[in-house]
């Protein structure tokens, strides 16, 4: 099936791990990829020391999307569809049980990832991959194709109050 941890609040990413870690400890394959996140983060220490569990990152970059010039967002949009040439690849010859696209709804959202492409992809996904997407504000088709479709609101968060991230909580 198809989910989408969509919103505003902490922890579509939380729980998107702890679906990969639930699966993993099935003895499934999970592949967990990232986009848009250049910062490294606990959880991929932790998830480096789980079974059956691969991460593969997009390139890092230097500014948030909206600091991008036009040139920098095409850039990084050729870069994340490579990324998912190979994601897609390893998808079907290493039959990957769990595909969980971190931020791909945000990279969409941002113009840095083909909304075609990953439409098509999930109409033509193997039959047994379940796949799971996070990321703020997915558009109308993604989420008309969705089995599952979570949306984390924030209520309150740290920031608001000036407080950033905070290693081993956020980060």
């Amino acid at each position: 099936m198809i989910h989408i941890y969509c919103g505003d609040g902490k922890g579509k990413t939380t729980a998107s791990l702890g679906l990969a870690v639930r699966c993993s400890g099935h003895g499934n394959k999970v592949l967990f990829v990232q986009f848009l996140k250049a910062w490294r983060t606990g959880e991929l220490n932790t998830l480096e020391l789980l079974p059956n569990i691969e991460v593969l990152r997009a390139k890092e970059t230097a500014k948030f999307t909206f600091q991008m010039t036009a040139e920098e967002k095409a850039q990084v949009l050729k870069d994340h569809m490579t990324l998912f040439e190979t994601v897609k690849n390893k998808c079907v010859a290493e039959k990957i049980d769990l595909l969980i696209l971190d931020e791909v709804v945000g990279a969409c959202d941002r113009g840095v990832f083909n909304k075609e492409a990953l439409l098509e992809f999930l109409r033509n996904k193997p039959e047994n991959l379940e796949v799971v997407m996070t990321g703020r504000n997915p558009f109308p088709e993604l989420v008309e194709l969705a089995d599952y479709v979570s949306e984390i609101c924030k209520r309150k968060h740290p920031k608001d109050k000036g407080i950033m991230a905070r290693v081993g909580i956020e980060r």
